[in-house]
């Protein structure tokens, strides 16, 4: 299971957040849900022949990206 302590900061456009955050709303998704997804979903495709950990490679029963 992943530790949920850490915390990243980045920049981003205002109108590119608000956007974001609207789509993510829409969907009855937080925006901290879908970036772990986006950040996954990139560690996944471009990992290589690094050797992943079994949480990171495999969703929960329900298939969404919480974990």
């Amino acid at each position: 299971m992943e530790n949920r302590t850490a915390r990243m900061t980045l920049l981003i456009d205002p109108r590119k957040k608000q956007i974001f955050e609207e789509i993510c709303a829409q969907q009855d998704l937080t925006v901290s849900q879908v970036v772990r997804k986006l950040i996954r979903q990139y560690i996944l495709e471009h990992a290589g022949n690094r050797e992943l950990p079994d949480w990171l490679t495999h969703t929960n029963k329900e298939g969404d990206d919480s974990n």
